[in-house]
């Protein structure tokens, strides 16, 4: 049987060497994939084509698809990360699109993590690379900046956009805070999500249920809830755009395009110190329709602590 992931490869090449595209409802993809010019002397890196500024020494991707030994998502760690152009299973949902020097994630519905029943191409932060143990916390803060574009996403049976979760940060249990609560695995709460939607940049951030827990209360999922969430007035629709996270202690400030800025502060935060975090970037679609699917496109992408 032919997987999915091999009809996208099939359909790319059918694209480049024939000129047509596939006809099975599969969303088109771009004929330029990973475009390296045969002689350097000819072809120049920011005139003749253009590659992203993207350092993946420290990410971790996880793609859409499963492992054939668990059916658990597939990822790919540093270091073999940094070879994606040439992994055939990675270029299905991450590759170069060097016309416009961008980091495409491709993703549609089909496997899940073990706490999400949605599908992703997304970047998951390693500070240490290939550790997924060393994280950070709110004081000892973190900056996240990034541009990033969603050109293609489908629509659902009434003809509004899906909607896809573009950057995360991500809350985690430390080893001996799982032992406490008697927890299987070491996942929190994401303290922010930030949403592509209808052209719009959507975020949300998490508040405690009663304020007044302390200690090992403060580490259960169900001990914090999604805020309403906030939207910022500028329509980015499928055009570049910049986004800015930063997190110090008892405080987020997240921005659009350096232009409009949202505050997060007060007690949820004070509290929200007691997590390790870390950041995530990519294509987080939120959505199970069979015919779904988007594109996001990361132009740059950098991190700091």
């Amino acid at each position: 049987m032919i997987t999915r992931a091999c009809q996208l490869i099939l359909c790319g090449f059918i694209s480049t060497f024939i000129g047509f595209g596939c006809q099975d409802n599969e969303p088109e993809r771009p004929v330029i994939r990973d475009y390296q010019p045969e002689d350097t002397n000819e072809k120049k890196e920011g005139i003749d084509y253009f590659l992203p500024d993207i350092d993946l020494s420290n990410w971790k991707v996880t793609l859409p698809i499963s492992r054939e030994s668990d059916n658990r998502p597939l990822e790919v760690k540093p270091p073999q990360i940094l070879d994606y152009a040439k992994n055939e299973q990675v270029i299905p949902f991450m590759y170069n699109d060097s016309t416009d020097g961008s980091l495409v994630f491709f993703t549609y519905p089909d496997a899940s993590t073990a706490n999400s029943k949605y599908s992703r191409t997304e970047l998951r932060e390693q500070m240490e690379p290939g550790n997924n143990s060393v994280n950070w916390t709110l004081p000892q803060g973190g900056h996240m900046r990034g541009k990033l574009s969603v050109p293609e996403i489908s629509k659902d049976e009434n003809g509004n956009f899906h909607r896809t979760a573009v950057m995360q940060i991500h809350g985690i249990l430390t080893d001996t805070q799982r032992d406490l609560i008697g927890q299987k695995d070491n996942n929190a709460p994401p303290i922010l999500l930030i949403f592509w939607t209808d052209g719009k940049i959507r975020v949300k951030s998490k508040t405690l249920k009663n304020i007044e827990a302390t200690g090992k209360d403060l580490l259960y999922t169900d001990a914090w809830e999604s805020d309403k969430g906030k939207t910022f007035s500028q329509e980015v629709g499928h055009s570049s755009f910049i986004l800015d996270i930063k997190a110090s202690q008892g405080l987020l400030k997240v921005s659009l395009n350096d232009e409009e800025t949202f505050i997060y502060e007060g007690v949820h935060m004070d509290k929200w110190g007691v997590f390790e975090n870390y950041f995530k970037a990519g294509n987080y679609l939120l959505t199970k329709d069979k015919e779904a699917f988007a594109k996001v496109k990361y132009y740059e992408l950098k991190v700091d602590h």
